[in-house]
C-alpha cells in the first residue's frame, strides 16, 4: 500500500529517479574513463607549461649571464679604437689585421683543400680505420660462418711502450658505428688506446669496413664481436678475461654481445651509450623527439630503398651536427683563428669523422625499433635473429661500468642509466644475481669528449682501466665511482677513487619522474603502422625506380660529402692555391696580440654563435612543444597503452622465493675460511655503503696473491662471493651469528678477524659503524678486539712464516 502511494506521489518519484540517475552517472565506466582522460589532459598541459618555462628561463639566464661580458668587450674595443685614432695608428692596425686575416683565409682554404683531398683518398681506399697507431688484422668477419664487415685489429705498441702479452689483461676497444669510420678512441696518443698501452696492456680494436655484407643483421655483428673476444682470450690464456670498451653506439652493442654470450668477457665499459634512448628530462634532451616529429622507421626504410638497400651513415653525422649547429660554426671559426697551429689536430680528427660508413637496412631498422623508437632493449624485450634469441640483459655476468655526463645532450645520464632501473626490479636483485654495476656521471663534458677528450681519458678512463681487478673482487651491487682530484705537496696531481653504494632512488633522482616517456609508446605503435603501409603500398614502386647508379649518385651528392669534395684539388677554381699557400707561409706576418681588430673578430664570432644558439633553443622548444601536443594527448596515451610497461617493485617474499636465493640461504651455516672472510667483507661493505680504492686494492690483493684464495679458480670465487652477498643482504644478523660455525679452529678465527681488520685500514679512518661491526665480529668469534692498526697483510705474514 505504501509503495503504491509513493509511486503515485509525483514529487517523491521524481526525486528517487534523480537520485538513481546521479548514482548511475557517478559510478558508470564512462564517468571513470572521462575522469582519466581529463587527468591525462591536465598532465599534458602541465608538461607543456614546464617545458616552455624551463627553456625560456634557460635562454634568459644565458642572455643575462653573457650580456655584461659582451658589453665589457664592446666597451674595451671602443676604448682601444679611440686610443688608436688619437695616436694616429688606426690605419696601421687595420692594414696589419687585413694582411693577417687575408693570409689566414688562404691558409684555411688550403687546409680545407687538404682535408678534402684526404677525404677523397680515404673514400677511394674504402674508408680504412683512421688510427694513430700501426695495426695488423687478426680476424676478418668475412671469414666467419656468419659473415659481417667487422674486423679485429691488434694495435702495435710504439717503440717506447712495452706491452705484457703473457699476464696483463687484454683490452678490446669497439668504436661506434654511428655514421663515421672507425678511429675514435685511437686517433691520438692521449686516447683510450694510448692510456691502456702505456699501462702495459695488449690492445685490440674492432674495426669495420665501409660497406656491410649482403643481408647483414645486428645478430651477425654480435656473433662477430663474440668470435673476436674469444680469439683475444685464446691468445692470452694466462691473463684475465678481456675487458671490452664500447663507445657510444658500440656500448649497447657490447651489452647485446655480452647478454647473448654471458661467460665470454671480463669487465665491460660503456661510454655515452644510449641504451634507453627515449629517456630524458622535460625542457632538455631534444634529440629524442626527432622520430616523433619527422616520422617513424618508414623514413629510414625509404632512404634505404633510395640507396639500394643501404642506409648512408652521412645522414647520422648530419643530424648530429644539426643538433648543435653553433659547434659546427665555432669549429671553423676557431680553425680560422688558430690556423697556424691547428693543422695536425684538425686533419687527424677529420680523417675518421668525415669518412662515412654504410649500414644495411636490417641493421638501421633494428636499431630504431629496439632503441630510438621502440625502446625494447631498455625494457629487456629485444630479440635477435628474427625474434629467435632474446637479449636478456640480466644474463650478463661481467661487471659493467657506465660512464655518462650532464653535458652530453646526445646521450644524457637518463639514457645511459635508466635501463638499470627498467631491467632490474631493485638494487637487491642486482646483488642477488651477483652483478656489479658501477656508474660515473661527469658534470659538463660533451658527448664526443667522453671518449675523445684527453682530459677525461687521462682522468676518469685511466681510473677505470686500473680498477678492473679490484672491481671484480668487489661485492655485487650498484655503485657510483667518485673520482676526486688531490693536489700533492710537490705539485703533482693524484686522484682519490671511492666506490659508493647506491640505490635506484639515486638513479631516479636524475630524472623528472619519467613523466614524459609515455608518449613514445604511441610513437612506436604509429611507426609500426606507417612502416607496414609504406612496405605494402609505396616500397615496390620506389625499389623499381632505383638503380645502382642512382644510389651511388645520391650518396655522392649528400651535403656532408659534397661540401668536402667541392673544396679539394679536383676543383679547378682552387688551382694554384697550394703554391699561393707556400708563399704566404714564407711571408707570414701575424697581427699583434693586442690588435683591437682581433678583439672585434672574436666579438663578432661570439655574437654569431650566440645568435645560432638562440635559434637552436627556439627550434628545440618548438620541437618539444609540438611533440607533446601531438603525442602526449589523452587519445595518444590510450593508443600507446598496449605497449606501456609499468614497473612493479619486487616484494621481499618474491626475492626470497628465487631458487638460487633459497639455496644460498640454506648454506648459511656451511663453509670454511674462504666463505667466512668473504661474508665478513660483504657485511663491512654493506654497513659502510661503499669502499675506498685503497681498501678495495687490499682486498683484491688478498684474493689474488694469498692462500687459500690464490688456489681457488676465479669462477668459484665469484660464485662464493655471490652466495655470501645474498646471505649478508637478506639475513644480516644470522649471517653474523653463524660465523663461528664456518670457522671451527681458534687459529682460523684469529686470522679471519685480523684480515677483516686489515682491509679497512687505520682505525682513525674507520667510521663508527665499521668499528662497531668489527667489535661484533670479535665478540661472536671470541677474539680480543684490536687496539692498534693492522698495517701488514696477516695472510702474507703467515705464508712467510
Amino acid at each position: 500500500m505504501s509503495d503504491s502511494f509513493q509511486r503515485s506521489n509525483l514529487a517523491q518519484s521524481m526525486k528517487a529517479q534523480r537520485a538513481e540517475l546521479e548514482h548511475a552517472l557517478t559510478h558508470s565506466p564512462f564517468r571513470a574513463h572521462a575522469d582519466r582522460m581529463i587527468e591525462a589532459g591536465a598532465r599534458t598541459i602541465n608538461v607543456l607549461q614546464i617545458g616552455w618555462t624551463l627553456r625560456v628561463k634557460r635562454s634568459c639566464e644565458r642572455v643575462f649571464m653573457l650580456l655584461p661580458e659582451l658589453l665589457a668587450s664592446g666597451e674595451r674595443l671602443a676604448k682601444d679604437l679611440r686610443n688608436l685614432r688619437e695616436n694616429g695608428q688606426i690605419g696601421v692596425s687595420w692594414r696589419e689585421y687585413i694582411r693577417d686575416a687575408s693570409q689566414r683565409t688562404i691558409l684555411l682554404m688550403d687546409l680545407l683543400r687538404e682535408s678534402g683531398d684526404i677525404f677523397l683518398e680515404h673514400e677511394a681506399a674504402g674508408c680504412p680505420p683512421g688510427l694513430f697507431y700501426k695495426y695488423e688484422t687478426i680476424m676478418d668477419g668475412r671469414d666467419l660462418p656468419i659473415k659481417s664487415n667487422f674486423v679485429l685489429l691488434r694495435i702495435i705498441p710504439p717503440q717506447d711502450v712495452t706491452a705484457d702479452y703473457s699476464r696483463r689483461r687484454p683490452f678490446v676497444i669497439i668504436p661506434p658505428r654511428a655514421g663515421h669510420t672507425a678511429g675514435v678512441g685511437a686517433h691520438a696518443p692521449d686516447s683510450q688506446v694510448g692510456v691502456v698501452l702505456r699501462q702495459g696492456h695488449p690492445v685490440y680494436l674492432v674495426g669495420f669496413r665501409r660497406e656491410p655484407e649482403q643481408d647483414q643483421h645486428l645478430s651477425y655483428v654480435a656473433c662477430a664481436e663474440a668470435a673476436f673476444v674469444r680469439e683475444v682470450a685464446r691468445r692470452h690464456p694466462r691473463a684475465p678475461l678481456p675487458a671490452v670498451v664500447g663507445n657510444c653506439q658500440a656500448g649497447w652493442a657490447t651489452l647485446v654481445m655480452a647478454a647473448t654470450n654471458p661467460d665470454l668477457t671480463g669487465p665491460i665499459v660503456i661510454n655515452g651509450s644510449p641504451v634507453t634512448a627515449v629517456s630524458g628530462n622535460i625542457g632538455d634532451n631534444t634529440f629524442r623527439y626527432i622520430a616523433g616529429i619527422y616520422g617513424g622507421v618508414w623514413i629510414p626504410m625509404f632512404l634505404c630503398d633510395l640507396g639500394k638497400g643501404m642506409f648512408d651513415g652521412a645522414n647520422l653525422i648530419h643530424n648530429f651536427e644539426l643538433l648543435n649547429p653553433e659547434r659546427l660554426f665555432l669549429k671553423y671559426a676557431e680553425l680560422f683563428r688558430d690556423v697556424d697551429t691547428a693543422r695536425g689536430s684538425f686533419l687527424a680528427s677529420e680523417k675518421w669523422w668525415s669518412s662515412f660508413c654504410l649500414l644495411h637496412e636490417n641493421e638501421i631498422c633494428w636499431i630504431l625499433e629496439n632503441l630510438f623508437i621502440g625502446n625494447r632493449l631498455g625494457k629487456n624485450k629485444a630479440y635477435l635473429g628474427s625474434e629467435r634469441q632474446h637479449v636478456d640483459l640480466k644474463q650478463i655476468r661481467a661487471p659493467i661500468v657506465v660512464f655518462a655526463s650532464h653535458g652530453d645532450n646526445v646521450t644524457p645520464p637518463q639514457q645511459a642509466l635508466n635501463w638499470i632501473t627498467d631491467v632490474y626490479e631493485n638494487e637487491e636483485e642486482i646483488r642477488v644475481r651477483g652483478q656489479h654495476i658501477i656508474y660515473m656521471v661527469h658534470n659538463d663534458i660533451g658527448h664526443l669528449g667522453i671518449f675523445v677528450s684527453s682530459k677525461v681519458v687521462n682522468r676518469e678512463f685511466r681510473q677505470v682501466a686500473t680498477t678492473f681487478e679490484a672491481i671484480e673482487a668487489l661485492m655485487p651491487g650498484l655503485y657510483e665511482m667518485c673520482v676526486k682530484d688531490i693536489q700533492e705537496h710537490d705539485g703533482r696531481k693524484t686522484f682519490s677513487v671511492e666506490l659508493v653504494e647506491r640505490s635506484f632512488k639515486d638513479i631516479r633522482a636524475l630524472n623528472d619522474n619519467y613523466r614524459d616517456e609515455f608518449p613514445f609508446d604511441a610513437v612506436h605503435r604509429t611507426s609500426q603502422l606507417q612502416a607496414q603501409i609504406y612496405h605494402t603500398i609505396a616500397r615496390p614502386f620506389v625499389r623499381a625506380a632505383v638503380t645502382s647508379f642512382t644510389a651511388d649518385a645520391s650518396r655522392t651528392v649528400h651535403p656532408e660529402r659534397l661540401s668536402r669534395a667541392v673544396i679539394s684539388s679536383r676543383n679547378l677554381m682552387l688551382t694554384g692555391l697550394k703554391s699561393m699557400t707556400e708563399q704566404v707561409r714564407r711571408s707570414r706576418a701575424k697581427a699583434r696580440v693586442d690588435n683591437p681588430f682581433l678583439l672585434a673578430e672574436a666579438l663578432y664570432v661570439q655574437h654569431i654563435a650566440e645568435a645560432i644558439i638562440f635559434w637552436r633553443d627556439l627550434r628545440d622548444m618548438i620541437y618539444e612543444l609540438l611533440f607533446h601536443s601531438m603525442w602526449n594527448t589523452p587519445f595518444q596515451r590510450y593508443f600507446g597503452s598496449p605497449y606501456e610497461v609499468i614497473p612493479r617493485q619486487m616484494t621481499p617474499e618474491e626475492l626470497r622465493s628465487r631458487p638460487d636465493v633459497q639455496f644460498a640461504l640454506k648454506m648459511i651455516a656451511t663453509g670454511g675460511f674462504i666463505e667466512a672472510l668473504i661474508r665478513m667483507m660483504a657485511l663491512l661493505v654493506s654497513d659502510r655503503g661503499g669502499i675506498r680504492r685503497d681498501r678495495l686494492d687490499r682486498w683484491s690483493s688478498v684474493l689474488t696473491q694469498n692462500e687459500p684464495f690464490r688456489s681457488v679458480p676465479s669462477d668459484r670465487l665469484t660464485a662464493i662471493t655471490r652466495q655470501q652477498t645474498i646471505i649478508a643482504t637478506l639475513e644480516r644478523e644470522q649471517a653474523i651469528e653463524t660465523l663461528p660455525l664456518l670457522l671451527d679452529e681458534s687459529e682460523e678465527r684469529r686470522r679471519a678477524y685480523l684480515v677483516a681488520c686489515y682491509i679497512p685500514g687505520p682505525i682513525a679512518e674507520m667510521s663508527p659503524s665499521t668499528i662497531d661491526l668489527l667489535l661484533r665480529f670479535a665478540q661472536v668469534l671470541q677474539q680480543p678486539p684490536i687496539t692498534a692498526d693492522v698495517t701488514e697483510n696477516p695472510l702474507a705474514e703467515m705464508e712467510a712464516e
